[in-house]
Order: C-alpha cells, then sequence, then structure tokens
C-alpha cells in the first residue's frame, strides 16, 4: 500500500523535473536576440500583407497593436534574462565570499521549484531557531 504514493511521488517530481527544464528551454529561446529578428520578420510581414488586404481601420489598428504586444513579450523576456542572470551572479558572488555560507545555494538557479521551497523551509527554520536562541540570551542577560 505504501508503494503507491511513493511512486506517484516519484512520477510527480519526473513530471515537474521535466516541465522545469521545458519551462527553462522556452525562456531561453524566448529570450534570444534572434527569436526577436525572426518575429519583427514575421509581424512586418504580416503587417505588410494584412495592410494591402483590408481597408477596414480597426482591423489594421488591431494588428498594429497584437503585434506590438507580440514583439514586447521577446523585449521583456530578454531583459528577464539579463537580469536574473546578474542577480544570481551577484548572488552566488556573495556566497562564494562568505566562509560560513552554504555553497549548496550558489546554483540554486538550476534547481526545481519543490527543491527550492525545500531549502527556503531549512531557512525559516534556521532563522526562527537562531531568533528563539538570541530571545533566550536577551531574556538571561536581564536576569
Amino acid at each position: 500500500m505504501l508503494l503507491y504514493p511513493l511512486k506517484m511521488k516519484e512520477i510527480y517530481f519526473n513530471v515537474e523535473r521535466n516541465f522545469e527544464k521545458l519551462v527553462s528551454l522556452a525562456t531561453k529561446i524566448l529570450g534570444n536576440s534572434i527569436t526577436f529578428i525572426l518575429a519583427c520578420i514575421l509581424v512586418l510581414f504580416w503587417w505588410i500583407t494584412t495592410l494591402f488586404k483590408s481597408n477596414d481601420l480597426h482591423q489594421n489598428i488591431g494588428d498594429f497593436i497584437f503585434g506590438t504586444t507580440f514583439l514586447s513579450l521577446f523585449i521583456i523576456q530578454k531583459s528577464f534574462n539579463k537580469y536574473s542572470a546578474l542577480i544570481h551572479l551577484k548572488v552566488n558572488e556573495l556566497i562564494a565570499s562568505h566562509e560560513t555560507a552554504n555553497n549548496s545555494i550558489i546554483d540554486s538557479h538550476q534547481k526545481t521549484e519543490h527543491e527550492i521551497r525545500e531549502l527556503s523551509k531549512e531557512y525559516i527554520e534556521s532563522e526562527e531557531d537562531l531568533n528563539s536562541r538570541m530571545n533566550e540570551a536577551n531574556t538571561d542577560n536581564q536576569i
């Protein structure tokens, strides 16, 4: 009986790990400069072909707004990828420069969401433990 929930958990973690890989790949592709250039060419081609086919001003304005929004996705993703990489680099530098730091979180951007939540729980527990010890020390000093 206990085997079934363990098997389901394993399947869930495999699905989650594969989904994380897929999302990571999609993020890299959408934030790539070549992808943006291809999207620009596609949108320009679309605008040119629909501009001459349709005389409806509302349709042309809608197409322009849709195309601009579509291209904004690539620009925002590129910006986010750069910002995220810089944050990871700065955090890794801070961790590496601190002697007593836990080096297991240096490559935290490669961990799954579940692994990050588990690390977060560990840090919350250690923070609560530290706070309780500090409170005990403060009450001992007041006596």
